[in-house]
């Protein structure tokens, strides 16, 4: 049982990255058919909202984990509107305009681009005399450079070469539209890495991780109808036209937003933030795979080499990002939880018998994507 034990968090994060390229994948179907990705994101919320919201109530109900000061409500409309309506706005516009392995590899970017904004917000210490500090620069260097390659060096076709045509029907495909998607991703991927910035103050103001989560649910339904209604004015963007847009919606509002939540929260508390993050190429590799069979997508040379390129960006700052990342392992039990070692403050009384550890979730909340 100890073996199952041990690999599970490995299966979980499997399955989570198969549920991050169905919805990559069903998404980018729905919106090729014609549906509006604005509209999109309104019904992945509000289908997010109904399952977690009553979740939240009735745990809650006989506390005051709904209750809201203005300095949690503000927080909370702020990380609302920068890391759910905008960043899924920009998501998806750039998914369309891109494509679905476009969108998966560009999501690698989040851990470079949340150190750049920590480091200048000072959340993260920067030594240049430090060589894990040296790796973190270095990495995401690489991991821009990888990114800047995907979206101007897209060279010859290497996949679907004799499939599609030049201008596909599977959407739009010319080079103004997808150097424009490729910087509605990179702002996507700014936005979810505020978000994570966010993260922090907003949990110390309102620690109810569950009642957290339901109200940034709530409020960017709201936000995001109002975005929609003045960008989307045709009536009839708001039709569901078959049951593949419906099950898209419902998919991505309950699996991206209530079952992934869950399964990610409880992959870190078992293996750390580190186990967690070192699974994103894999779904990269899912969707491009998938993308190329499925739905006919066109995978070009330098598309390829710069997917590359911010992959090992990625490792490269995770392994500057290891050193900070210890196991508080009295006794050798896997599931106690990991630290680090800036944020863990040993207090021990006269005879050295009793150690209490101090921390704080910022790390967790910073690399975890």
């Amino acid at each position: 049982m100890g073996g199952l034990d041990y690999y599970l968090p490995v299966m979980a994060m499997l399955l989570l990255q198969f549920i991050y390229a169905g919805i990559a994948l069903g998404t980018r179907a729905v919106l090729l058919q014609g549906m509006s990705p604005r509209v999109f994101v309104v019904y992945r919320q509000a289908m997010a909202t109904i399952v977690i919201v009553p979740i939240a109530y009735f745990s809650g109900r006989n506390s005051s984990s709904w209750s809201l000061n203005l300095r949690s409500f503000v927080l909370i409309f702020l990380a609302s509107l920068i890391g759910i309506t905008l960043n899924q706005n920009f998501y998806y516009e750039g998914l369309y305009l891109a494509s679905s392995s476009m969108a998966s590899a560009m999501s690698n970017l989040v851990p470079a681009i949340t150190f750049v904004i920590a480091a200048f917000v000072g959340m993260e210490v920067v030594n240049i005399r430090s060589l894990r500090t040296i790796a973190k620069i270095a990495g995401t260097m690489i991991c821009v450079s990888g990114a800047l390659s995907m979206a101007l060096l897209r060279g010859p076709k290497l996949l679907n070469v004799e499939n599609l045509p030049s201008e596909s029907a599977m959407g739009s495909s010319n080079g103004e539209n997808w150097l424009l998607g490729c910087l509605f991703l990179f702002a996507s991927g700014c936005c979810w890495s505020i978000w994570l910035i966010l993260q922090v103050p907003m949990s110390a103001s309102h620690p109810n991780h569950l009642s957290l989560s339901a109200w940034m649910c709530l409020i960017s339904t709201l936000q995001s109808t109002v975005v929609t209604l003045f960008l989307e004015p045709d009536p009839n963007a708001w039709k569901i036209n078959s049951l593949l847009e419906f099950g898209c919606c419902l998919y991505a509002g309950v699996m991206g937003s209530s079952v992934s939540f869950f399964l990610q929260a409880w992959c870190i508390s078992r293996r750390g933030p580190l186990f967690s993050a070192m699974f994103n190429p894999l779904f990269t590799v899912i969707v491009t795979v998938l993308a190329a069979l499925l739905l006919q997508e066109e995978i070009y040379r330098g598309s390829l080499i710069g997917a590359i390129g911010v992959i090992t960006g990625l490792y490269v700052v995770l392994w500057g990002k290891a050193e900070e990342v210890v196991h508080v392992t009295e006794g050798k039990d896997p599931k106690l939880p990991i630290h680090t070692t800036e944020e863990v403050k040993i207090l021990m009384n006269n005879d050295s018998s009793e150690i209490t550890y101090c921390t704080s979730d910022l790390e967790e909340q910073l690399i975890s994507t």
